[in-house]
């Protein structure tokens, strides 16, 4: 065997090692990535990080599992140093890691055996960790967990210019496979440019499949080391504890390779990851430190809140003096409450935080990114992508659609499609698209209301459109710089039609009462049943008993007539708006 081995090893290619070499250059010098380096060290029983230095002895063994024959360098010169200025200030901070996947498939289960608590055997009341972030030690080691809602949260931290996650786990069940949340939750976390591990959860069920899961996953573009890819994939079972400590491992070990570092000496800057107003202590609000350090007495710009902290407290509830990065703690002495996913700075006094706070608040309004002004930021150079997120009414009409969008663009710009389901827009697709700085695409599907009042307020952009040719057709004009000034649809208000009456002048007239907003006399209306749109108009008449009205506002009823003829039901939904020119 020895004498085969000689034969293999004249017939690799040979490289030059140095004595001692760190894991990142001979990752360079194999033409690995540095995980695939560290897992081989690993089953040697060499456990090393990234710049961890490792002899020749250990190194030449590593590079004949590459196939190459190491050769003791006869004059080593120092690997060019990837240390850029200022990098001697930083320190190896912990990693962030977010929790995601679909409804049941263990992630509240598996948070439980990490943190060595049993959350959902309790009651709320009983639970004592109780800020939305919480750190643990696993070996020596510090990692701390985002206890979001799900993928919503995680995106709506990134739409307000926050990226909190260094890692996202996605947590599929064996039994179950892929499921509609499972694909959103992949979606954000590639938009969010985040490295995914996978926990293929529940391998003790008797109608586990973990190789039909792992194909699925192929088809969304996760595909594991095993099968040659890059996605780090764990199977275990949360319930049982079974290969938890691998997954554990794996965030670590993908943890080195981001080096994840900050400087502890400079003003605490991160994340709020919730905030709430107790009757007691008044606003309260969670931080996770991602730069900095914070301290007790420092003064904070926290979104459009600012003030004093007074006092912290650590997920356990007990008071700190001090939290550096990656750290989550619950801060009192914000003048309100502030907005779960802004942004906080520490400043040097409070009248400086003060003025920061008003000028945000002035220049707040925003362009909704309409197709108009991305055609002219295209044509100017500033965008080189356009982030789509696609809903359809059937899921039929995605793939030709999606296959439709990516085929048109030029050199100068494409399009990409970073999310596409089947059903109605929904704020989780406005936030996905603000965070991705992208649009909105309904091809006959409405919006829910909450959806066109968050695009609003995060000045995204909804398409509407029922023909596919006309879809692409602007889509094509947008990516080249040649689209025409365009409008958008303002919401006004929201009514139900409550009863129907005969009118020989006016035809149907509908008894509506109003839901929220006001509806105007002038107003474009939109009827809906069962969420889907039967006819479109304009207010003919608005009356109020017996008088006409020039408009009516939310919890009023009213006398509702449009122009044309439009077969008015009871339960039907009216959604009034207006088109402003958006660019």
């Amino acid at each position: 065997m020895n004498d085969n081995r000689s034969e293999l090893k004249e017939d690799m290619p040979q490289v030059e090692l140095p004595p001692s070499i760190t894991v990142r250059q001979m990752a360079e010098v194999l033409k690995v990535e540095p995980v695939k380096i560290i897992k081989q060290l690993m089953r040697k029983g060499v456990m090393a990080n990234v710049n961890q230095a490792i002899d020749f002895d250990t190194a030449s063994t590593i590079a004949a599992e590459f196939g190459y024959h190491a050769k003791a360098a006869i004059e080593h010169r120092a690997l060019p140093s990837r240390k850029e200025e200022g990098e001697a200030k930083l320190s190896t901070r912990p990693p962030v890691v977010t929790v995601m996947g679909h409804v049941d498939h263990g992630k509240t289960t598996l948070l439980d055996v990490i943190r060595k608590t049993n959350v959902t055997a309790q009651e709320a009341g009983a639970i004592t960790q109780h800020i939305g972030a919480y750190q643990t030690v696993v070996e020596g080691r510090r990692i701390t967990f985002l206890d979001t809602p799900g993928h919503e949260a995680f995106t709506a931290m990134r739409a307000r210019g926050a990226q909190a996650t260094d890692i996202v786990i996605l947590v599929v069940a064996a039994d179950d496979g892929v499921m509609p949340q499972t694909v959103e939750a992949v979606d954000h976390a590639k938009a969010a440019k985040v490295p995914i591990v996978v926990a293929i959860n529940k391998i003790d069920k008797p109608d586990a499949n973990p190789e039909n899961l792992r194909q699925q996953l192929a088809d969304l573009g996760l595909v594991i080391e095993e099968w040659g890819g890059d996605t780090v994939c764990v199977p275990m079972s949360a319930k049982q504890g079974q290969g938890v400590s691998d997954l554990l491992e794996n965030l670590f070990l993908v943890a080195d390779i981001l080096e994840l570092k900050a400087d502890p000496d400079s003003p605490a800057e991160g994340v709020i990851i919730e905030a709430k107003l107790d009757k007691t202590k008044g606003p309260l609000a969670t931080f996770l430190v991602q730069k900095g350090t914070l301290r007790r007495g420092n003064t904070v710009v926290a979104g459009d809140a600012w003030g004093r902290v007074k006092a912290m407290f650590d997920d356990k509830g007990k008071q700190v003096h001090k939290a550096g990065p990656s750290t989550p703690v619950e801060i009192l002495g914000l003048n309100e409450v502030a907005k779960s996913g802004d942004v906080f700075v520490v400043l040097p006094d409070e009248h400086q935080a003060r003025s920061i706070v008003e000028k945000q608040k002035h220049t707040r309004a925003r362009a909704i990114l309409s197709l108009s002004a991305l055609s002219s930021q295209i044509s100017d150079g500033q965008i080189r992508e356009l982030n789509i997120v696609l809903k359809t009414d059937v899921q039929g009409s995605i793939e030709p659609i999606k296959t439709s969008l990516e085929r048109l663009g030029t050199e100068k710009a494409k399009a990409r499609v970073i999310h596409a389901a089947s059903g109605s827009i929904t704020e989780s697709d406005v936030l996905l698209a603000s965070a991705s700085k992208g649009i909105v695409i309904g091809f006959n599907t409405p919006a829910s209301p909450g959806a066109i009042q968050l695009a609003n307020t995060e000045a995204v952009g909804i398409h509407h459109y029922d023909v596919i040719y006309r879809l692409a057709e602007d889509m094509d004009k947008t990516l080249k710089g040649m689209l025409e000034p365009t409008y958008a649809e303002v919401l006004s208000g929201r009514a139900e039609v409550r009863a129907v009456f005969a009118s020989s002048k006016l035809g149907k007239i509908a008894g509506v009462y109003v839901m929220e907003g006001k509806i105007r006399r002038d107003a474009q209306v939109r009827i809906l049943r069962q969420n889907k749109g039967i006819g479109e108009s304009r207010v003919s008449s608005l009356k109020r008993f017996t008088e006409d009205v020039a408009e009516v506002s939310a919890g009023l009823e009213c006398g509702l007539g449009i122009e044309g003829s439009v077969d008015f039901q009871v339960g039907d939904i009216a959604e009034f708006y207006r088109k402003e020119r958006v660019g």
